[in-house]
């Protein structure tokens, strides 16, 4: 049961193979059994249950509240969530408990969700591997999976068992491994620059970033403002697009929501790809792309190409400048940003008493790591009044260029732009974390930080393994409040693809469980 998609566990509920709460206790113990993944920073057992129970209720009654009611999902532990400790990863925010819900926390609530638990991430979500956290590091479901034990066996004996585990990428690691890992049948991820696609992309799950303002931010800890938007992590499109339909839609408490009410989300089933126009971006062809990755990119445009779609290669000129100007934009807001944990309303509280300044100054320094007090300390070199010009002001600049790319492309008739999601597959943790921080982010988010810029949708949907046995996943990025056929194009694509399912059954109560969604495909991107 655990291994079905969202909408065939929401069929099986209203049909009474199982109950909500039956559900609920299978997905407590699953967790339990995968706590060494380090998926999860808080698990909210007792509400989880009671929010069963109350489900259960409802279906008895014949008053099931739609698609999301009895279904247990996570949350990423950088939204509020009401009575529930939400701590960012950080020791800043340790014990902070909100006394409100995130709107889209809410939403899903509203419709009957059960909360399982506040999912890990990197402090403050600043990373791209889930590795940089109060609580630790997450660990990549894939690590344990039979596909990728099998290629590990050619390697050369002596190697440590413990020390092979690959990272989820970042920073909504702990969602992506929540849901590849069974779980939870849909997860909430936040994206500034490619935090849900990223670990979406390296964990074989499908990742979406919805247009900016079209889900609310309000409850989301902020990191970059005009950036951040909730994200989605589920185990295939549909599921993505159910999500999606209870959580678009204008919210008073965030200004920056469409207007608009949105109409009921559908996603109809696309059967003819051939007045579909797919753009090829040269600039996305990079140098460090492994050469694996290049070829799953070079087939799926060869599989919309035979399928009658016009797939043409266009450009982005300005891509060069968007990981310097990402990292000027970000660092300036994070400053803004950070500024108001200061030891004074809530969170981390430092013993020194000696003065308001050194009080401050040990607060910070105790809560934040080193990662978050280096951006905070760049952002405010940019924003200084000798720099705000040459820095700042022209990123922004730079930003708007960036943007106008995406429209000249759009507006010469493409629909959607097809990219590489990450430069390869998941790395091992031991030499992923070589590297500092911001070389990590600024290479493993190379194709996913200008679709932040310039506010547009793009989802991350998994095509193939790897000769190592790991997941590849590849990019659609579409117009702005175009997102529902950017997911219509994605479903097309990800029913053509053969992508194998995560065999993880010594994990599962229910062997048969895993087998019970291999997707029915007609083409595969295999070697």
């Amino acid at each position: 049961m655990l291994g079905r998609t969202l909408r065939e566990v929401s069929a099986a509920l209203k049909q009474g193979q199982i109950t909500p709460t039956e559900l609920c206790q299978k997905c407590l113990s699953l967790i339990k059994k995968t706590k060494f993944l380090n998926a999860y920073i808080t698990v909210s057992e007792e509400v989880a249950l009671k929010q069963a129970e109350e489900s259960e209720k409802r279906y008895k009654k014949g008053r099931s509240l739609g698609d999301l009611d009895g279904i247990p999902i996570a949350v990423k532990d950088n939204f509020s969530t009401s009575g529930i400790e939400t701590t960012c990863a950080s020791n800043m925010l340790k014990g902070y408990v909100p006394p409100y819900n995130a709107t889209v926390v809410q939403k899903l609530l509203d419709q009957g969700a059960v909360l399982m638990g506040k999912t890990n991430l990197d402090e403050f979500a600043m990373g791209s591997g889930s590795t940089d956290g109060a609580f630790g590091p997450v660990k990549n479901p894939w690590s344990y999976s039979k596909q990728y034990r099998e290629k590990r066996k050619q390697k050369p004996h002596g190697e440590k068992e413990d020390s092979d585990w690959l990272i989820t990428g970042g920073s909504s690691g702990g969602s992506a491994a929540a849901v590849a890992a069974f779980t939870c049948f849909a997860a909430l991820g936040s994206d500034t620059g490619g935090s849900t696609r990223n670990p979406a992309a390296h964990c074989g799950v499908v990742g979406f970033k919805p247009s900016y303002g079209l889900v609310s931010r309000h409850g989301l800890i902020p990191l970059v403002n005009s950036m951040d938007v909730p994200g989605i992590l589920t185990r295939c499109v549909d599921d993505a697009a159910i999500v999606l339909g209870m959580l678009a839609g204008h919210d008073p408490k965030d200004s920056t929501t469409i207007q608009d009410p949105v109409k009921p989300f559908t996603l109809p089933t696309l059967t003819d790809v051939s007045k579909l126009c797919i753009g090829i971006p040269k600039e996305y062809l990079a140098p460090e792309l492994s050469g694996e990755v290049r070829s799953f990119w070079s087939k799926a445009a060869n599989l919309f190409e035979s399928e009658g779609a016009k797939v043409i290669e266009v450009s982005l000129p300005h891509t060069s400048y968007s990981i310097v100007c990402y990292h000027v934009l970000c660092t300036s807001e994070v400053a803004s940003n950070m500024a108001r944990f200061d030891g004074l309303e809530y969170g981390h509280r430092c013993d020194i008493n000696v003065s308001t300044e050194a009080m401050y100054a040990a607060t910070r320094r105790e809560g934040f790591n080193d990662v978050v007090r280096g951006r905070i300390l760049a952002g405010n070199f940019f924003l200084l009044k000798e720099n705000y010009e040459n820095y700042f002001i022209k990123a922004q600049k730079v930003r708007r260029l960036i943007a106008n790319d995406f429209v000249k492309v759009f507006n010469s008739g493409v629909d959607v732009l097809l990219t590489p999601t990450t430069l390869r597959g998941a790395a091992p943790y031991l030499e992923f974390i070589k590297e500092d921080n911001r070389t990590r982010s600024a290479e493993d988010d190379i194709f996913t930080q200008a679709v932040n810029m310039a506010g547009l949708p793009a989802v991350s949907v998994p095509v193939a393994l790897s000769n190592l046995g790991l997941p590849i996943g590849l990019q659609f990025i579409g117009r702005a409040f175009c997102d529902q056929q950017l997911l219509k194009i994605a479903k097309w694509f990800e029913k053509q693809v053969q992508f194998p399912v995560i065999q993880l059954q010594e994990l599962m109560d229910d062997g048969s469980s895993v087998s019970e969604i291999e997707k029915l495909a007609s083409v595969s991107l295999k070697h």
